[in-house]
Order: C-alpha cells, then structure tokens, then sequence
C-alpha cells in the first residue's frame, strides 16, 4: 500500500532521528569529517585557478587576476615572469594541491569508516539483543530468515551509506554553492542558464525516487523469502533426505529465487533509467556552456583560463548534483533497511510484570478453571488439577489435545486469559519470569543442540564446568557408554541442531543438559519417544532415584512411561476428561483403557512373533 507524502516524510524524519541516536559516542567523528569535507572542496576550487593563472597571466601574459597578498608575493619573487621560465614550481603547486587533497581524503574516509562501523555495531546488538528478548509468541510467527537479514543485510546497507554517502552529501551540497558563486563571478549569464536548467534533473529525480522506495521494500520482502526458505531447507536436511524432497525443495528454492531476481531487475532497471536520464540531464547544460563558451573566448568576452575554470566549475557544480540522485536512491534503501531494523526494536520486551516475585517453587501447583486461546482460537477449555510436592503426573493425550501447550503455561512462554495457576500458593502471572524457568527444567521432544561439543552442550547450563556432574547426569539419562564410544568421546562435535546424532541420541543428550541443574519441577514434554522401551524404562528408574522431591510432569504416548506416575491425566480437545492412577483408568472405559488394549496386544503379538522365530 503507497505511504502518502506526509506520511513519507513523517517515517522518514522518525528514522532518520533513529539513525542519530545510534550514532551516540560517533558523532565527533562525523563533525571531524564535515571540517576535512569542507577544506577538501574548498581546495578542489583552487587548483583550477591556478591553472587558469597559469594559463593567462604566466603563459599568456595578461595582468594577474588574484587577491593581492598574491599578487605581492609573486611580485616579490620575480613575477610571472620568474614563473614563466620556472614552470616545475606551477607543476609543483598543482601537485601540492592534489597531494593535499587526497591525504585529507583519506582521514576524512577512515573517520568516516570507523564512525560506521561503531553505528553498525551498536545496531547490531541492539536487534540481538531485543531479539533475546522478545516474547515466545513472537519468534514463533517471525520467519528465521527474515530476522537474520534484518540483522545482516539491513544493518550492512546502513552501514554503506553513513559510510560512504552521508558526509559526502553534504560535501556535495557546499560545493555546489561554492560553485555557483565562483561561476557568477565568471560570467552570470552563462550561471544563469545552468542553474535554469538545474531544476528539471532534480525534479525528475524526486519524483523516480518514489517509486525506487516503493520497489526497494518488495526487494527486501522477496530477498527475506529467499532467507527463509534456505534456512528452512538446511536445518531441515534430514527430513529432506528421509522423504526424498530434494527435487521439490529446489522448485520451492527456484521459486523464491526467481521472485527475488524478478523484483531485483526492476529495481535496476528503475535505478538504470534514473541515471541514464540523470546523465543526459546534467549533459545537456555542459553541453550548451562549452558551445556559448567556445564563442565567447572566440570573441574576446571570456580568456581561455576563464574558459577552463568556468567548464570545471560546471562539472563540480552539475556531476555532484547528478550524483545525488543516486545517493538519494540509496538513502532511499537505507530508510527501508532503517525501517526494518527499528520493526524488530519497537516490538515490546517479554516482561514478568509490575513487582515481580522469586518464591520457593516446591509447593503444590494449582490449576484452577484455566483457560487459553491462540488467537481467540481455544486450546485449553476449564482445565483444574492439583500436583502435590514431589508427585510424579503423567499427561497422556492425542495429537493437538493441548499437552504441550499446557506446560508452556508452566514455563509463562505463554500466559492464560481466565482462571488461575498457583506455585506454592503464589499466582504465577505474579512469578518472575527468569526465576520460574530457571527452577522449572524442561526437555522437549525435538531438543535443539548446538554445533558444539557433547561436552559443551550438556554443559552449558552450568557456570562453572563440572565435567563429573556431566558425566553422572550423561549415565542418569542412559547416553554416557553411547558417548564414550565416539571416537572423540565427550569432545565429538555434534553437527548444526544435532544432526549427527539420532533422534533418541539427541533426547538423552537433553535431558541430561536438562538435569544437570537444579530444578523444582521437571516436565519431560514426550522427550522419550526416539528411544526403545528397555533404555525408557532405565532412564526412569535413574531418573526416580535422582529426582526425589522434585515435581514431575511427563507427557508421552506410551503407556509403559506413564504407568509408574502418582496420577495420570487424559487430554482429550482441551478438556481433562479421565485422571487417575493406571490401575483406576485401565478398570474404566475409555481413551487411556484404549490405548492400553492397542498397544498391549501389540506388544503381545511381537513377543509371539519373537518367540516363534
């Protein structure tokens, strides 16, 4: 949807004020700069009136034309005369000037430089930062590749600019009002018809940037797609594999690459016809000042010096300004880039709310009538139970019943919209967030592994390394003789997420991570579905002698897990429709007496099988 004008210029001013507060602690740099800006274009008006004094007055012999503590001094040491049959010091005086001005060229780039490198580090960590921050809910929406550009991409275009543009556009502006003074000086008339023709390359540049703005945001969309989808594809390789997509994963690649070169040909092509009708523009006046030029230095009304300075203050005067319609084209990419970035930092912090509270979480947990949506969508309608201290509940349900989501609450990755959770009598909207999931451990289905050691990963809950602790917690969770017989034992590097260990492999690396710290209420979210029942049923029986008078929570689809817990829940639509032990619920009919049949009989069919065989 087009932004209207005012509007336009509104988020422009809004993000360009937020540009100015990043550059905090680098702003001297950018003063230092606009100075040596200033001398170099002040002295880049120099070296061609000396070449034209050279020209006139020492070649040429007519009267100088300069100030007259100049005049003075080249009287004083021989006139232009002396100069005449002393060329070397006008070669010498035009290479000083020369010299000078790209040794201030370079300080003022490398100020320039180090100021945004500094503005695109502090960006940087603000987005990490806020990012680290956010609440659940929002990087469950948010697209992982997009993100990533944001903080990449979007960062380095601003980078870009404020680096190479920002000081040069105001170095522009002073010399095209230096230029035009000086020009008047020369010869008004000929100014006059330049500064006539000016008008149209701005206006016709104005009026293209728009719809270079407009392109420049569909671009970046089409680019964060592009981000999204090998992302996707790389971190999900093995289901890939496993289901032979690869052909289908490069048509869904294929696509987005080819939306996003569409997009990106027509913004080049949009920055293309900008510049070619931008250099015709500028052309046409240079065009007509050498021809009036040429006849006026043909009929005594302008020197041949003058000539030669009045074409190349033209050129400072109409090139930079044709320039600037590509610098504006990239101010208008920066204003999106700055645009997207301050998306990410407007987005509200993850909060505990007002006072906070770090209770001792070894009390009962109460449900009390709680009920929770996903966009108005219910998931959990009324649910109410209580889990004494200490007491192990199983949490048995099928597929979208709502298990995961009600231990999400536990965690307040998301919070209910009616009824009441307590811990130890305390409300847990009332509970520290940091605090609750600092005591409250939890180890998922699909646990996510870093690309580093096996070490390292079970390890990074702790502050200070405790490779014993490690080891016990590894043999707790049934994986330390599976690490051991790596041939890097502990130091063996999983690949990105644990892709080099299995599905069962990468379940007990968690949980022993998980239980390496001390928790006050361990839920395990069917984090034992990848392994056999002879390693489940081990795990447990360490696990019930390690976690005495820790709260338990264990959702699974297997009955064998769940058995041995205090109490048992069935889920069924967001609603607690049986609970009990597994003797209470297998002398009832209904869902659990169910599943007990289907996988009993099954279990009894492969011992028959085994047998026989």
């Amino acid at each position: 949807m087009a932004v209207p004008e005012k509007g336009r210029n509104h988020l422009n001013r809004y993000r360009l004020k937020v540009l100015w507060n990043f550059s905090k602690g680098s702003r001297w740099l950018y003063v230092i700069s606009l100075m040596i800006a200033f001398s170099t274009t002040a002295i880049s008006f120099i070296w061609p009136k000396v070449l034209s004094f050279i020209m006139d007055s020492v070649l040429g012999g007519a009267p100088m034309a300069a100030p007259a503590w100049v005049i003075n001094w080249i009287n004083r040491y021989g006139g232009p005369s002396f100069l005449a049959s002393n060329l070397w010091i006008c070669a010498l005086l035009l290479i000083f000037f020369n010299g000078l001005n790209s040794l201030l060229s370079y300080f003022r780039s490398r100020f320039t430089a180090t100021a945004a490198e500094s503005i695109a580090l502090r960006m940087r960590e603000a987005l990490y930062g806020r990012l680290q921050r956010l609440p659940y809910d929002y990087h469950v929406k948010a697209e992982t590749g997009d993100l990533i550009q944001r903080c990449t991409t979007d960062v380095e275009t601003v980078r870009r600019f404020i680096s190479n543009e920002l000081v040069e556009m105001f170095r522009i502006v002073a010399m095209f009002i230096l230029a035009a003074v000086l020009l008047w000086q020369i010869h008004p008339m000929m100014t006059l018809l330049t500064l006539l023709l000016m008008p149209s390359l701005v206006i016709f540049s104005a009026i293209h940037l728009k719809k270079i703005d407009r392109q420049f945001s569909i671009t970046e969309q089409a680019d964060g797609h592009l981000s999204t989808v090998m992302q996707e594809n790389f971190t999900g390789v093995r289901v890939v594999r496993a289901f032979g997509r690869e052909a289908f994963e490069e048509e869904k690649f294929s696509t987005a690459n080819d939306d996003f070169r569409a997009q990106g040909v027509k913004l080049n092509r949009l920055f293309a016809y900008l510049w070619s009708i931008n250099d015709v523009l500028a052309a046409i006046p240079t065009l007509i000042v050498i021809v009036l030029g040429v006849s006026f230095a043909a009929n005594g009304q302008l020197s041949l010096g003058e000539f030669l300075v009045f074409v190349s203050y033209q050129g400072m005067m109409m090139w930079p300004i044709r320039s600037l319609g590509r610098m504006l084209g990239n101010m208008s990419k920066t204003m999106i880039a700055i645009g997207r970035i301050n998306d990410i930092l407007i987005q509200k912090e993850e909060t505990s709310g007002e006072n906070p509270q770090k209770p001792d979480l070894t009390g009962e947990i109460v449900f009390d009538n709680v009920t929770f949506s996903y966009d108005e969508k219910p998931v959990l309608e009324n649910i109410s139970f209580t889990i004494h201290p200490g007491e192990t509940v199983a949490i048995l349900g099928s597929t979208g019943s709502g298990k995961s989501s009600l231990v999400s609450l536990l965690q307040r990755l998301y919070d209910y919209q009616k009824g009441h959770i307590t811990i130890s009598g305390v409300e847990l909207t009332h509970i520290d967030k940091d605090h609750l999931r600092s005591r409250v451990g939890i180890v998922l289905q699909e646990p996510f592994l870093y690309s580093r050691s096996i070490l390292d990963n079970i390890g990074i809950t702790q502050d200070v390394r405790d490779e014993e602790a490690i080891y016990e917690a590894a043999r707790v969770a049934a994986v330390h003789d599976v690490i051991t017989s790596f041939d890097q034992g502990y130091d063996t590097v999983v690949g990105e997420r644990g892709v080099t260990l299995s599905g069962g492999q990468k379940q007990r690396v968690a949980i022993a991570r998980t239980i390496l710290r001390e928790n006050d209420i361990l839920i395990f979210d069917d984090s034992l579905s990848a392994v056999d029942t002879q390693t489940d049923a081990a795990i447990r029986k360490a696990l019930a002698q390690r976690r005495k008078g820790i709260t338990t929570i264990i959702i699974s689809h297997r009955i064998s897990t769940l058995m041995e817990a205090d109490r048992i829940l069935v889920l069924e639509q967001g609603r607690i429709t049986e609970q009990g032990t597994h003797e209470e619920l297998i002398a009832q009919p209904g869902l659990y007496r169910k599943i007990w049949d289907i996988q009993n009989a099954v279990e009894q069919e492969e011992t028959a099988a085994g047998e026989g065989a």
